[in-house]
Protein backbone atom coordinates (compact mmCIF):
# COMPACT_ATOMS: atom_id res chain seq x y z
CA UNK A 1 0.00 0.00 0.00
CA UNK A 2 1.41 3.79 -0.90
CA UNK A 3 1.42 5.61 2.11
CA UNK A 4 0.48 8.97 2.05
CA UNK A 5 2.68 11.57 3.99
CA UNK A 6 2.34 15.34 5.13
CA UNK A 7 4.12 17.79 3.92
CA UNK A 8 6.75 18.17 6.18
CA UNK A 9 7.62 14.39 6.08
CA UNK A 10 7.23 14.45 2.89
CA UNK A 11 9.65 17.34 2.06
CA UNK A 12 12.49 15.81 4.49
CA UNK A 13 12.12 12.48 2.88
CA UNK A 14 12.84 14.69 -0.86
CA UNK A 15 15.36 17.28 0.81
CA UNK A 16 13.49 19.79 -0.10
CA UNK A 17 11.45 22.60 1.51
CA UNK A 18 7.64 22.50 2.05
CA UNK A 19 7.82 25.63 0.48
CA UNK A 20 9.23 24.28 -2.98
CA UNK A 21 6.49 21.46 -2.25
CA UNK A 22 3.91 24.01 -2.54
CA UNK A 23 5.48 25.45 -5.68
CA UNK A 24 5.46 22.31 -7.69
CA UNK A 25 1.83 21.62 -6.56
CA UNK A 26 1.18 25.75 -8.46
CA UNK A 27 3.18 24.79 -11.05
CA UNK A 28 1.14 21.69 -12.06
CA UNK A 29 4.02 18.94 -11.29
CA UNK A 30 2.29 16.99 -8.61
CA UNK A 31 -0.77 16.40 -7.14
CA UNK A 32 -1.33 16.27 -3.45
CA UNK A 33 -4.60 14.47 -2.24
CA UNK A 34 -6.18 16.67 0.99
CA UNK A 35 -7.65 15.59 3.68
CA UNK A 36 -11.59 16.94 5.00
CA UNK A 37 -9.72 19.99 6.48
CA UNK A 38 -7.78 20.23 3.65
CA UNK A 39 -4.60 19.06 4.91
CA UNK A 40 -1.71 18.43 2.28
CA UNK A 41 -0.99 14.68 1.52
CA UNK A 42 1.60 12.66 -0.69
CA UNK A 43 2.36 9.62 -2.04
CA UNK A 44 6.02 9.29 -2.55
CA UNK A 45 5.43 6.67 -5.49
CA UNK A 46 4.75 10.49 -7.15
CA UNK A 47 8.34 11.27 -7.08
CA UNK A 48 9.13 9.23 -9.26
CA UNK A 49 9.27 12.13 -11.06
CA UNK A 50 12.03 13.41 -9.42
CA UNK A 51 14.91 12.86 -11.79
CA UNK A 52 13.16 15.04 -14.12
CA UNK A 53 12.75 17.65 -11.77
CA UNK A 54 16.08 17.27 -10.62
CA UNK A 55 15.09 16.62 -6.82
CA UNK A 56 18.06 14.76 -5.49
CA UNK A 57 20.88 16.01 -8.06
CA UNK A 58 20.77 19.76 -6.74
CA UNK A 59 22.46 20.23 -3.96
CA UNK A 60 22.49 21.89 -0.85
CA UNK A 61 25.42 24.63 -0.64
CA UNK A 62 26.40 26.79 2.45
CA UNK A 63 28.48 29.73 2.39
CA UNK A 64 30.85 31.65 4.30
CA UNK A 65 32.95 34.80 4.35
CA UNK A 66 35.29 36.81 6.14
CA UNK A 67 36.99 40.51 4.99
CA UNK A 68 40.73 39.84 6.16
CA UNK A 69 43.12 37.24 8.25
CA UNK A 70 42.17 38.26 11.42
CA UNK A 71 38.97 37.41 11.61
CA UNK A 72 39.34 33.23 10.78
CA UNK A 73 38.22 32.97 14.39
CA UNK A 74 34.83 34.02 12.95
CA UNK A 75 35.02 32.12 9.51
CA UNK A 76 35.51 29.09 11.97
CA UNK A 77 32.46 30.05 13.69
CA UNK A 78 30.57 30.66 10.68
CA UNK A 79 31.18 27.20 9.36
CA UNK A 80 29.85 25.26 13.21
CA UNK A 81 26.70 27.24 12.58
CA UNK A 82 26.02 26.08 9.05
CA UNK A 83 27.30 22.75 10.03
CA UNK A 84 24.78 22.34 12.60
CA UNK A 85 22.07 23.87 10.96
CA UNK A 86 22.47 21.68 7.88
CA UNK A 87 22.65 18.59 9.89
CA UNK A 88 19.91 19.35 12.16
CA UNK A 89 17.73 19.36 8.75
CA UNK A 90 18.99 16.48 7.80
CA UNK A 91 21.06 17.98 4.76
CA UNK A 92 23.82 16.70 2.57
CA UNK A 93 25.51 20.02 1.85
CA UNK A 94 28.89 21.28 0.41
CA UNK A 95 30.69 24.27 2.45
CA UNK A 96 32.50 26.75 0.66
CA UNK A 97 34.17 29.85 2.50
CA UNK A 98 35.75 32.93 0.98
CA UNK A 99 38.52 34.99 2.59
CA UNK A 100 37.98 38.51 0.94
CA UNK A 101 35.79 41.64 1.30
CA UNK A 102 32.46 42.15 0.45
CA UNK A 103 33.39 44.09 -2.34
CA UNK A 104 35.13 41.77 -4.12
CA UNK A 105 33.00 39.68 -6.96
CA UNK A 106 35.93 37.44 -7.96
CA UNK A 107 36.24 35.63 -4.82
CA UNK A 108 37.30 32.46 -5.80
CA UNK A 109 34.53 30.44 -3.44
CA UNK A 110 31.57 33.16 -4.65
CA UNK A 111 32.90 32.45 -8.32
CA UNK A 112 32.57 28.90 -7.59
CA UNK A 113 28.86 29.53 -5.81
CA UNK A 114 27.39 31.50 -9.08
CA UNK A 115 28.77 28.89 -11.75
CA UNK A 116 26.77 25.98 -10.00
CA UNK A 117 23.62 27.89 -9.56
CA UNK A 118 23.73 28.81 -13.21
CA UNK A 119 24.80 25.20 -13.87
CA UNK A 120 21.29 24.16 -12.39
CA UNK A 121 23.12 21.87 -9.61
CA UNK A 122 22.26 24.10 -6.85
CA UNK A 123 19.13 23.20 -4.97
CA UNK A 124 19.57 25.57 -1.66
CA UNK A 125 21.61 27.99 -0.57
CA UNK A 126 22.32 28.34 3.04
CA UNK A 127 24.02 31.94 4.83
CA UNK A 128 24.74 33.03 8.09
CA UNK A 129 23.55 36.50 7.26
CA UNK A 130 22.94 38.53 3.86
CA UNK A 131 26.15 40.39 3.79
CA UNK A 132 28.54 37.13 4.50
CA UNK A 133 27.27 36.98 0.39
CA UNK A 134 27.94 40.44 -0.60
CA UNK A 135 28.03 43.71 0.87
CA UNK A 136 26.16 44.96 -2.33
CA UNK A 137 24.81 43.26 -4.81
CA UNK A 138 23.47 40.25 -2.77
CA UNK A 139 20.33 41.18 -4.41
CA UNK A 140 21.27 40.00 -7.61
CA UNK A 141 22.41 36.85 -6.69
CA UNK A 142 19.35 36.46 -4.45
CA UNK A 143 17.44 37.04 -8.08
CA UNK A 144 19.50 34.61 -10.06
CA UNK A 145 18.84 31.99 -7.01
CA UNK A 146 15.04 32.62 -8.07
CA UNK A 147 15.00 32.26 -11.66
CA UNK A 148 16.95 28.56 -10.62
CA UNK A 149 14.30 28.20 -8.58
CA UNK A 150 17.29 27.67 -5.70
CA UNK A 151 15.96 28.26 -1.98
CA UNK A 152 18.04 31.08 -0.01
CA UNK A 153 17.99 29.90 3.71
CA UNK A 154 19.74 33.34 5.61
CA UNK A 155 19.58 32.07 9.16
CA UNK A 156 19.99 35.00 11.18
CA UNK A 157 18.09 37.68 9.50
CA UNK A 158 19.56 40.74 11.55
CA UNK A 159 22.79 42.97 11.78
CA UNK A 160 25.93 41.17 12.87
CA UNK A 161 27.88 43.13 15.38
CA UNK A 162 31.04 43.93 13.05
CA UNK A 163 28.84 45.08 10.30
CA UNK A 164 29.76 48.80 10.77
CA UNK A 165 33.58 48.27 11.01
CA UNK A 166 33.53 45.59 8.08
CA UNK A 167 31.20 48.23 6.09
CA UNK A 168 34.03 51.12 6.90
CA UNK A 169 36.81 49.26 5.73
CA UNK A 170 34.60 48.53 2.28
CA UNK A 171 33.96 52.08 1.85
CA UNK A 172 37.78 52.93 2.50
CA UNK A 173 38.29 49.89 0.34
CA UNK A 174 36.05 51.92 -2.93
CA UNK A 175 37.66 55.23 -1.68
CA UNK A 176 41.24 53.91 -2.27
CA UNK A 177 40.42 52.53 -5.51
CA UNK A 178 38.66 55.57 -7.16
CA UNK A 179 41.22 58.02 -5.91
CA UNK A 180 44.14 55.89 -6.93
CA UNK A 181 42.42 56.29 -10.58
CA UNK A 182 41.86 59.55 -10.42
CA UNK A 183 45.18 60.95 -8.74
CA UNK A 184 47.55 58.33 -9.01
CA UNK A 185 48.71 56.22 -5.97
CA UNK A 186 51.36 58.01 -5.20
CA UNK A 187 50.17 61.44 -5.07
CA UNK A 188 50.09 63.62 -2.07
CA UNK A 189 46.62 64.29 -2.93
CA UNK A 190 45.63 60.99 -2.80
CA UNK A 191 47.50 60.08 0.50
CA UNK A 192 46.02 62.83 2.09
CA UNK A 193 43.04 61.89 1.24
CA UNK A 194 42.99 58.43 2.38
CA UNK A 195 44.71 59.38 5.90
CA UNK A 196 41.49 61.79 6.21
CA UNK A 197 38.90 59.04 5.55
CA UNK A 198 40.68 56.37 7.86
CA UNK A 199 41.01 58.82 10.52
CA UNK A 200 37.00 59.73 10.19
CA UNK A 201 36.15 55.96 10.00
CA UNK A 202 38.55 55.36 13.67
CA UNK A 203 36.35 58.47 15.06
CA UNK A 204 33.27 57.04 14.23
CA UNK A 205 34.18 53.52 15.21
CA UNK A 206 34.79 54.72 18.69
Amino acid sequence: MDKLFKIGQAAKALGVSPSTLRRWERDGKITPERTEGSHRLYRLSQFNISKKLNVRERKTIAYGRVSSHDQKTDLERQKKVLEMYCASHGWKFELITDLGSGMNYYKKGLKKLLNAILEGNVGRLVLTHKDRLLRFGAELVFALCEAREVEVIIINSGTEVKFEEELAKDVLEIITVFSARLYGSRSRKNQKLLAGMEQAIKNAST
